[in-house]
């Protein structure tokens, strides 16, 4: 059962990047309820994802990027490995906040803290992917 549970993971990173960026676009199409309908569906998915995640992580630890591939590839991993970590941490803050404003029609602020949220969580979401493609395809 835990064998599959990294590749629901990317699965869900995925979906959450779908998601988040069909939201942008109905915001700037001025589609507000589509939009909050997209963007709150990230939400749960990306609440989903942590939630597979941490039972996966719990449970069978973490994988490590293979010591015998090329140096360059090694530390590009790595370095989109920690930016990724770094910035996971403040999407659910973020995110919760954004949300908070938009839901309580504090438009200015949750455009304000947009700004900073979407490019954050849209990067984390595809990095997701992209460190799971490498790991568990690419160099297994």
């Amino acid at each position: 059962m835990i064998d599959w549970l990294p590749h629901l993971d990317a699965l869900l990173n995925l979906i959450a990047f779908c998601l988040l960026v069909a939201g942008y676009i109905e915001m700037r199409r001025g589609h507000i309820d589509r939009h909050r309908r997209y963007m709150l569906t990230a939400f749960g998915v990306s609440l989903a994802f942590l939630a597979v995640y941490l039972t996966h992580h719990a449970i069978s630890g973490s994988r490590l990027f293979p010591r015998d591939a090329p140096a360059i590839i090694r530390s590009t991993y790595l370095a989109l490995l920690a930016t990724h970590v770094v910035l996971a941490a403040t999407v659910p803050f973020l995110a919760v906040a954004t949300i908070w404003f938009g839901l309580r029609d504090q438009r200015q602020k949750h455009r304000k803290l947009a700004r900073w949220t979407f490019p954050i969580w849209v990067y984390v979401s595809i990095t997701g992917v992209i460190v799971y493609v490498m790991l568990y395809h690419v160099y297994r």
